[in-house]
C-alpha cells in the first residue's frame, strides 16, 4: 500500500503522519483528487483516523493559510464548527477524519444562526494579513479600507487581467468589467464593516456530520457578508443545503441591508471568474460576462 500511494502522491504520507503526530499510520486510504491536491482517509496506531490532504511541491504557506483561516473561524463565538487542525506542513494537512452524513431536519436553520454569528465576529480590515488561495488560484488579500475598493482591486481585476492575457477575454470584454468597477460604490449597498468570512463558501465546502454544517477549505479573510451567501447559491446550494430556510434564518439574527437579492449576482462575479481561471472553456466566463454587463449597464439582473 505504501509503495503504490509513494507511486501516486511523490508524498510519503506515512512518514509524514508519523513525523507530525507521533504515531504511526497503518493504513491509507486514497479519497480523490482536486486541483489543490490529493485526499486521503488514514488509519493510525493509536485508533484515531485522519483526514489528511497532500500537495506535491505546494506554492510557500498553502497549507498553513489554510490552517490559520480554519483557526481564525473557529474563534467566532457561535459560529459554525470546523476542523480541528491536528498538524501540517509544506505539503501535508490534517484534520480529523468526519463521516458525511444527512442533514438534521434543522440543519439549515442552525447554519444560517452559526452564520450570522461568524459574520458578526468581524475583522479588523477587508483583507488579510497575508495573501492566500482560493481552490488552486491565488488570492490577493491586501488590506482595503472599504468594500468596493477591495472587491474591484482585490477580487475582480487581477482575473480578469489574467483572462485577458490569456486572450481569453477580448478588450471590449474588459471593458464591461471597468465599467462595472466604477459603480460599484453605488451598487454595493449601504456600507458595513469587514465581516469575518468563510471566503470559498460553496457546497462543497459545508460538510454535514453530527447533524451540523461544518465548514471546511476556507479563504478565509474579512469582507462583506453577502459574499459568503452569495457563494452558497451557486453551484447547486441551493438544493443541497436548504438555502431559503438557510437564509430566514440568518436574515432573524442578523437582518440583511436592503437591496441585498439584487447584488446576489455581483458577489457571484468572483467565484465565477476563478472558476474561468482555473477551468478554461466552460461557461463560468460568459456567465460573468453577462452578470457584469447587466451591472455596468442602466438596470440590474
Amino acid at each position: 500500500m505504501h509503495d503504490a500511494f509513494r507511486h501516486h502522491s511523490r508524498v510519503d504520507l506515512p512518514d509524514r503522519v508519523a513525523s507530525l503526530l507521533k504515531t504511526d499510520a497503518v493504513r491509507t486510504e486514497p479519497r480523490g483528487g482536486a486541483i489543490t491536491g490529493d485526499r486521503w482517509r488514514v488509519e493510525l496506531a493509536d485508533g484515531r483516523e485522519v483526514f489528511a490532504k497532500t500537495r506535491v511541491g505546494a506554492p510557500d504557506g498553502f497549507f498553513a493559510v489554510e490552517a490559520d483561516g480554519l483557526g481564525w473561524l473557529a474563534d467566532a463565538a457561535g459560529g459554525p464548527p470546523v476542523p480541528e487542525v491536528l498538524a501540517h506542513d509544506d505539503e501535508v494537512l490534517l484534520l480529523p477524519w468526519m463521516r458525511e452524513e444527512e442533514a438534521a431536519a434543522d440543519a439549515p436553520e442552525r447554519l444560517g444562526r452559526e452564520l450570522a454569528a461568524l459574520h458578526s465576529a468581524g475583522a479588523a480590515s477587508f483583507g488579510a494579513e497575508r495573501d492566500g488561495w482560493i481552490g488552486a488560484a491565488g488570492l490577493d488579500n491586501r488590506l482595503a479600507p472599504d468594500w468596493p475598493e477591495f472587491y474591484a482591486d482585490r477580487r475582480l481585476d487581477p482575473y480578469v487581467r489574467t483572462l485577458r492575457e490569456r486572450g481569453e477575454l477580448g478588450a471590449g470584454e474588459a471593458a464591461v468589467f471597468s465599467r462595472l468597477t466604477d459603480r460599484l460604490e453605488e451598487l454595493a449597498g449601504p456600507p458595513e464593516p469587514p465581516a469575518r468570512l468563510h471566503g470559498d463558501l460553496s457546497s462543497g465546502n459545508v460538510l454535514w456530520s453530527g447533524g451540523r454544517g461544518w465548514l471546511v477549505d476556507p479563504a478565509a479573510h474579512g469582507g462583506h457578508r453577502e459574499t459568503d451567501l452569495a457563494m452558497l447559491a451557486l453551484f447547486g446550494a441551493r438544493r443541497a443545503a436548504g438555502l431559503d430556510r438557510l437564509l430566514a434564518a440568518y436574515d432573524e439574527v442578523a437582518p440583511l441591508t436592503r437591496g441585498w437579492r439584487e447584488r446576489v449576482r455581483l458577489h457571484q462575479l468572483h467565484p465565477l471568474l476563478v472558476h474561468a481561471v482555473l477551468f478554461p472553456g466552460g461557461s463560468y466566463l460568459s456567465t460573468a460576462l453577462r452578470y457584469a454587463a447587466a451591472y455596468a449597464g442602466d438596470r440590474l439582473p
